[in-house]
C-alpha cells in the first residue's frame, strides 16, 4: 500500500513537473514568435502621428519619423510642431540610449535608471521607445489561452519600475494584442493596445495606444507610410546621424 500510494505520489508530481516544464516551453516559444513578427524585417522607415490626450479629452498632435534596422537599432525623431522638431532619441545595443534636444545642441546619454522617464511628455517611458527583444529583457511564464490569444506573464530580468508585464499574444499572428504593465505594489498602471495590418510580408503595428492609468492620459502613435528593407546600414544610427 504505501508503495503504491509512494509510487501515485511520483507519478502526480513528474506529471506536474513534465505540465510546467510544457508549460515554460511555450511560453518560450510564443514570446520569441512574438519578436520574430516585430522584428522581421531587415529595417524599417515610417511616419509617426502622434495623439496625446488628457483627463478632459484635449488633444495635441505631433508628428515624427521613425528608422529601424535589425532588432537593436532604431532612431525616432519629431518633425512637428516646431517646439517638439528635432528632438529624437536613438538606441543602440549594449543598453545604450540616447537623446538630443536641439536647444542644448548636444546629445545626452540616457542612464538606464531614468529609462522608466516619460519621453518627451508622452505616455511612453525611454524603456519602451528602445530597441530590444522581448525575449532578451523579460522571462516569460505562460498563465491561460483566451478564444484568440495567448497570455503571458513577463518577469523583467534586470532593474525595472514593473514587477510584471501581462501580454496578449494573437494565437495566430503572433503580433501583441494588448500589454497590462504593473507597479511594484502589483497595482496596474498603464495599459497599451496594438492595431496590426500586415504590408507586404511583415505585420505593422498600425497604431498604438499607451494609456496612463494613474494620470488618465494617452497617447496614440500611428503609422504610415511605412517602408520595409530599403537598405538602412548601422551609419544612420550613429551619434553623429541623431545630431542632423
Amino acid at each position: 500500500m504505501k508503495t503504491t500510494l509512494r509510487t501515485l505520489v511520483l507519478t502526480v508530481l513528474i506529471g506536474a513537473g513534465t505540465v510546467f516544464s510544457a508549460n515554460a516551453q511555450d511560453a518560450t516559444t510564443i514570446l520569441k514568435k512574438m519578436d520574430d513578427v516585430m522584428y522581421s524585417s531587415k529595417d524599417m522607415t515610417g511616419k509617426n502621428k502622434i495623439i496625446l490626450i488628457d483627463k478632459n479629452g484635449k488633444q495635441e498632435i505631433r508628428e515624427a519619423t521613425m528608422q529601424q534596422k535589425g532588432t537593436d537599432k532604431r532612431m525616432f525623431r519629431f518633425t512637428s510642431p516646431a517646439s517638439q522638431a528635432g528632438i529624437a532619441v536613438l538606441s543602440l545595443p549594449n543598453d545604450l540610449m540616447y537623446l538630443y534636444l536641439p536647444a542644448f545642441g548636444k546629445e545626452r546619454r540616457i542612464a538606464t535608471s531614468a529609462k522608466n522617464q516619460n519621453f518627451a511628455g508622452t505616455d511612453f517611458s525611454y524603456d519602451e521607445m528602445e530597441s530590444v527583444l522581448y525575449s532578451v529583457k523579460y522571462t516569460p511564464k505562460f498563465l491561460k489561452t483566451e478564444a484568440n490569444a495567448s497570455v503571458l506573464e513577463l518577469k523583467p530580468k534586470a532593474g525595472s519600475d514593473y514587477s510584471k508585464v501581462i501580454v496578449y499574444v494573437n494565437n495566430v499572428n503572433y503580433y501583441p494584442e494588448m500589454m497590462e504593465y504593473y507597479d511594484k505594489a502589483g497595482n496596474k498602471v498603464k495599459e497599451a493596445k496594438y492595431t496590426f495590418k500586415k504590408i507586404g510580408n511583415y505585420w505593422n503595428a498600425a497604431e498604438i495606444e499607451m494609456t496612463d492609468l494613474k494620470k488618465n492620459h494617452k497617447t496614440k502613435m500611428q503609422m504610415s507610410d511605412v517602408k520595409y528593407d530599403t537598405g538602412l546600414t548601422d551609419d544612420d544610427f550613429t551619434v553623429r546621424k541623431l545630431k542632423q
